[in-house]
């Protein structure tokens, strides 16, 4: 396609973003050309100021805009069970179901040998000391149902075995309004596994 020099450089910018393909990458950048000057500088401005504005708490390494993320800072919440997962977005995703009222820790990662990420590049150190420092008495492991997800909360299980009064995982198993016909036989394993009485 033959576009002009900056409109390409902003379909290629865009389209680097996750789930973002070619197509729609054109899509965004044409909006963006047809919408007023300040409509896109005001976008502009926000990338650059999440950049300079946002960082790791200094607490569980969820997003903060200080010191510590609003969860952490929020003296309503629960000291005593910390929800672990695998990065800062997933802590959202529970917070939107409102059923979690204590604590975070992001790992910032997965073990992934593959990838070359060991235990060392995770934030399970500063797990360890969270857990001697502060009065926890149940440690939920909220990562994903991947391969790479199960051997972390795997490693997670056997490294802070006693260090903590209970370790639980994430229920797993059929999705309210899911088919049987349509469903992997590890699901459907895991359903049969944790099944509870009616």
């Amino acid at each position: 396609m033959n576009v002009p020099a900056p409109l390409e450089r902003l379909i290629t910018e865009l389209s680097r973003l996750p789930g973002v393909g070619q197509k729609t990458a054109q899509r965004l950048a044409f909006a963006i050309l047809r919408g007023d000057a300040p409509r896109a500088k005001s976008l502009a401005s926000a990338i650059g100021e999440i950049k300079d504005r946002i960082r790791f708490c200094k607490r569980c390494f969820g997003y903060a805009e200080g010191e510590h993320c609003p969860v952490c800072a929020d003296p309503r919440r629960d000291p005593s069970v910390i929800c672990v997962v695998e990065q800062p977005n997933d802590i959202y995703v529970i917070e939107r179901s409102a059923v979690f009222h204590g604590l975070y820790h992001v790992l910032l990662g997965v073990i992934s040998p593959l990838d070359g990420i060991g235990p060392d590049q995770l934030k399970i150190a500063e797990l360890t000391a969270r857990l001697e420092s502060e009065k926890v008495t149940e440690l939920i492991l909220a990562t994903n149902p991947s391969m790479q997800g199960e051997a972390t909360a795997l490693h997670l299980s056997k490294v802070l075995e006693g260090k903590v009064e209970s370790i639980t995982r994430l229920a797993r198993g059929l999705p309210v309004g899911a088919n049987l016909e349509f469903t992997d036989d590890v699901t459907l394993n895991q359903a049969f596994t944790g099944r509870q009485r009616f």
